[in-house]
């Protein structure tokens, strides 16, 4: 079930192409750190296969009408620009609180927003500068205050160019009307809801807080509740809202049983029958949305996962920016790959079983292919043993 709604198995996940993917996900999370790609070039490509990398980044940010919008959902994520009025409870939230990091100053908020009003969509550059000179979270004045009017809605991000943010008005940019919509939190979160449950296939309490981090704007949420006398919008309380099915996870040995819910058409398939169809053979980001959270990752998979980019090289024990490999429905292996030249360089990888073997050679040499290169060289390998082997199998894909 999992798998399916991920996009993972079947042929389903790939209808739609890039813009497919994002409704089916809810969203897609961004970081700048790249490897291979960036991660929300690697989450495409792990369910839609070897597209071209610029054909992604047009589906995100460059469609003849705007497809998606920048906001703050798992993380700092990329939407569905239909999905823009269910995060009014966010954008509602940030107001109450008054700050994010940086404390903006309303007399730069107000330029800001009449030189976008004026000038049209910019950059923080093109408003003056993103940064003081200083570490990366040393912002400028303009950058607070527009990061601030990102966060309440006043402004939205659309458009990126060379990674760069491009900020313009909501109103030139959403689908007619949508600008328009005014939803209650309880409205929001009963979507969002669902979106987790069709994303996730099944989602126990922890899961659907964590999918969007609905748990994020909590307390705003309750104070909402208490003042309108409305009910208390917890996870559970929009899971039945949303009509998902109450189910029941089994108890694993010396586990007890985990109350969850199930998007309807995981559980009554359409035609009434479950097509198995073909398992993803992938190397997937960090960031995924099938991974994203380390504790499900482990209950689902019994597999281990954690980013080590930010360890200190030493301590770390899988490598800087570790790929799992997907294969057969299962979580089998990992990889630290890093580019040199036309080389992908597995500098460390570990294989769980022998028989993952074959499978993690054809994700290594697909994804070299996908991003320029043309062979494929390892280093450290574990089990050491299953070296040869591995080796072999390179060389007869011709990497």
């Amino acid at each position: 079930m999992v798998l399916r709604a991920q996009g993972l198995l079947g042929t389903e996940g790939r209808v739609g192409g890039v813009a497919g993917m994002l409704r089916r996900l809810g969203g897609v999370q961004l970081d700048t750190i790249s490897v291979l790609a960036r991660s929300h070039e690697l989450v495409a490509y792990a369910r839609l296969g070897p597209l071209g990398r610029t054909r992604v980044e047009r589906a995100y940010w460059h469609a003849r009408r705007p497809a998606a919008f920048e906001y703050w959902s798992h993380a700092a994520c990329v939407l569905p620009i239909e999905e823009w009025p269910f995060y009014a409870f966010r954008r509602r939230a940030f107001q109450a609180r008054g700050h994010r990091w940086h404390q903006s100053h309303p007399g730069v908020c107000e330029q800001v927003l009449a030189r976008i009003r004026a000038e049209g969509p910019l950059t923080a550059t093109e408003l003056g500068g993103a940064k003081k000179g200083g570490p990366w979270w040393d912002w400028s004045d303009t950058k607070i205050a527009v990061e601030w009017l990102l966060d309440t809605g006043d402004v939205i991000c659309a458009r990126r160019v060379g990674w760069r943010r491009v900020y313009d008005l909501p109103e030139r940019v959403l689908p007619d009307g949508l600008a328009d919509v005014e939803l209650s939190d309880a409205e929001c979160l009963t979507r969002l809801a669902a979106v987790a449950a069709r994303a996730l296939g099944v989602v126990t309490h922890s899961d659907l807080s964590d999918y969007q981090r609905i748990s994020y704007a909590g307390a705003h949420l309750r104070r909402a509740a208490e003042e309108g006398g409305g009910p208390r919008l917890t996870p559970a309380w929009a899971a039945e809202s949303a009509g998902l099915v109450p189910v029941e996870i089994a108890a694993r040995r010396g586990e007890k049983a985990v109350r969850a819910w199930a998007d309807p058409a995981a559980v009554q398939p359409e035609g009434g029958t479950v097509r198995r169809g073909r398992h993803r053979t992938t190397l997937l980001s960090p960031f995924d949305s099938l991974v994203w959270d380390r504790k499900r990752t482990l209950r689902v998979f019994g597999f281990e996962h954690s980013l080590e980019a930010y360890v200190p090289a030493p301590k770390r024990v899988h490598g800087y920016y570790t790929m799992p490999l997907l294969a057969g429905g299962r979580l089998v292996g990992r990889v630290d790959p890093a580019r040199e030249g036309r080389t992908l360089v597995a500098r460390k990888l570990s294989i769980d079983k022998p028989s993952a073997v074959e499978s993690m050679a054809s994700a290594l040499v697909e994804a070299a292919s996908w991003v320029g290169c043309d062979s494929v060289r390892l280093e450290q390998v574990e089990p050491l043993a299953l070296r040869p082997h591995l080796q072999a199998v390179l060389t007869a894909h011709g990497a």
